[in-house]
C-alpha cells in the first residue's frame, strides 16, 4: 500500500466534497468561527480542538493544517503580535485554506497567518529549528508512514523552541492495529490504521526527548470500533527543554502529595513532605508549567552564582537535602515570634 497516495487522494477529494466519514464531532467555541468561511468549516476532518491550549502572542506552527480551520482560530487567540503557520503536502487543501485567508484577516483587522508545503515528517526546507513556541496538530499525524513516524517526532522537537511545547489531538487505539487492518488503504486514510496504540503514543514523545508529557483529553467514547479494536480522539501536550548539563546551586524541592511518592522520566523519586535535592535545570521544569502545582521549590538563603556552580551528581532514586544545605553551615538567626496583624492573629 502506498500511504502517501492513499491519503493524498481521499483528501483532495475531500477538499472539493464533504466527507463526513472523516468527521468527529468536536466542539469548538464558537466565538472563533463566526469568521471563518463556510467552507473550510465543513471541511474541517478534525477530531478535537489544540487551539484551546494557545495562548496570546505566540508563535503557532499547525501541522497537516488542511483547509486552515485551526490556523484562522489560533489566530485570533494569538493575537496581532502572535504568528500563525500552516503547513500541509495536500495541494487541494493548500488552495483552499489560502483561498480564505485574505477574508479572515480582513474580518480580524490583522493578517497573522501563513501556510506552506510541505511534508510535516521532513520540515528542514520549510521550518526552522528552534522557531515555534507551540506545535499543534489535529487528527493528521495518524495518516504519516509508519515507518516515518519517528522522524515526524523529531521533527516537532526541532522546531521548537527550549521551553515550547507541542499539544497534539489524534486518533488513538486501545490495541495495536494486526498488519491486515494497516494495509488497508480506507481504513488508514480514513485515520483509523494508522493510529498508534495510545501507550506507544505517549512513548514517542518521550523518544524524541520531550518532558511533562500528559493526556489533557481523551474521549470516554470511541469515535470507531473496528473488529474489537477502540479508536478514540486524545489531546496530549508535551514540553521541549530538559535537554543540557546539571548544575548544583543548592536548591531542593517538595513534593506536596496525594501520593506517598513519585517518580520522574529520568528516574528521580520524589517522597511526599522530603527536601529532594535537584540540579538547577530540574528545579526551574519542577517550578512551572505542567509540575509547579504538585512542588514547592526553596531556594538558597545564598545564590550560588553560575560561574561558581559545580556539576550536580544527577543519579536515580531519592538524594535528599539537608536544611543546612540551603540555609548554609554559618547560618545561627534567632528571632521573635512574627507579630501579629492588625486584626490579631486570628
Amino acid at each position: 500500500m502506498n500511504v502517501e497516495e492513499a491519503v493524498r487522494s481521499r483528501y483532495s477529494a475531500a477538499s472539493q466534497t464533504v466527507e463526513d466519514a472523516l468527521c468527529c464531532p468536536v466542539d469548538y467555541d464558537p466565538r472563533y468561527l463566526a469568521i471563518i468561511p463556510d467552507e473550510v468549516i465543513a471541511r474541517d476532518y478534525g477530531c478535537g480542538d489544540p487551539s484551546r491550549h494557545l495562548r496570546p502572542g505566540e508563535t503557532v506552527l499547525d501541522l497537516g493544517s488542511g483547509g486552515g480551520k485551526i490556523c484562522f482560530i489560533a489566530a485570533q487567540v494569538v493575537g496581532p503580535q502572535g504568528r500563525v503557520i500552516g503547513v500541509d503536502t495536500n495541494d487541494e487543501m493548500l488552495a483552499l485554506a489560502r483561498s480564505s485567508q485574505a477574508h479572515v484577516a480582513e474580518r480580524l483587522g490583522y493578517d497573522n497567518v501563513e501556510f506552506r508545503r510541505g511534508q510535516i515528517q521532513d520540515m528542514a526546507d520549510v521550518v526552522d529549528s528552534d522557531s515555534v513556541d507551540v506545535v499543534v496538530s489535529n487528527c493528521v499525524l495518524n495518516l504519516v508512514a509508519q515507518e516515518d513516524k519517528a522522524a515526524l517526532f523529531d521533527e516537532i522537537f526541532r522546531v521548537l523552541k527550549r521551553g515550547g511545547r507541542a499539544v497534539i489531538s489524534d486518533i488513538v487505539s486501545d490495541e495495536v492495529c494486526p498488519p491486515e487492518l494497516r494495509q488497508d488503504p480506507t481504513l488508514w486514510s480514513g485515520c483509523v490504521s494508522g493510529a498508534f496504540q495510545e501507550t506507544y503514543f505517549l512513548r514517542a514523545f518521550e523518544a524524541a526527548g520531550f518532558y511533562g508529557i500528559r493526556i489533557l483529553v481523551r474521549d470516554e467514547q470511541p469515535w470507531r470500533t473496528v473488529e474489537g479494536i477502540e479508536f478514540r480522539s486524545v489531546t496530549v501536550e508535551a514540553f521541549k527543554g530538559k535537554q543540557g548539563p546539571c548544575f548544583e546551586h543548592k536548591q531542593a524541592v517538595i513534593y506536596k502529595g496525594p501520593f506517598s511518592s513519585i517518580a520522574d522520566d529520568d528516574g528521580h523519586t520524589y517522597p511526599r513532605g522530603e527536601r529532594v535535592a535537584v540540579c538547577r535545570k530540574t528545579f526551574e521544569l519542577l517550578t512551572q508549567a505542567p509540575y509547579a502545582e504538585h512542588f514547592i521549590g526553596i531556594e538558597p538563603r545564598v545564590p550560588i552564582a553560575a560561574e561558581d556552580a559545580e556539576l550536580f551528581p544527577c543519579t536515580e532514586g531519592v538524594l535528599r537535602r539537608h536544611p543546612r544545605a540551603t540555609k548554609g553551615d554559618g547560618y545561627a538567626l534567632t528571632t521573635d515570634a512574627a507579630e501579629c496583624g492588625p486584626e490579631g492573629c486570628c
